[in-house]
C-alpha cells in the first residue's frame, strides 16, 4: 500500500477523526473505503454508458415517441 500526503481544513479533519471513532474505524480506513467508492463509482458510469450504446444499436424504435400512457400499459 502506497502512503500519500492530503492537505485539508484543519477543523474538517478533526470533524471526520470523530465521526470515523463514533464508526470504530479510523481516518484512513474511511479514506481507503471513500477512494474505492470513487474509483467504482466512476466504472459504474462507463459500464452504464457501454450498455445503453448497445442497447441503441440493437434496439430502435423507429423514430417514434411514446407517451406515459403507452409506455406503462400492461
Amino acid at each position: 500500500m502506497k502512503n500519500i500526503t492530503l492537505s485539508a481544513d484543519e477543523k474538517l479533519i478533526e470533524a471526520m477523526r470523530q465521526r470515523a471513532l463514533a464508526e470504530q474505524t479510523t481516518l484512513n480506513a474511511k479514506f481507503r473505503e471513500w477512494l474505492e467508492d470513487y474509483v467504482n463509482r466512476q466504472q459504474d458510469a462507463q459500464d452504464s454508458a457501454a450498455l445503453i450504446s448497445e442497447l441503441r444499436a440493437k434496439y430502435s424504435t423507429g423514430g417514434r415517441k411514446f407517451t406515459r400512457e403507452v409506455m406503462n400499459e400492461r
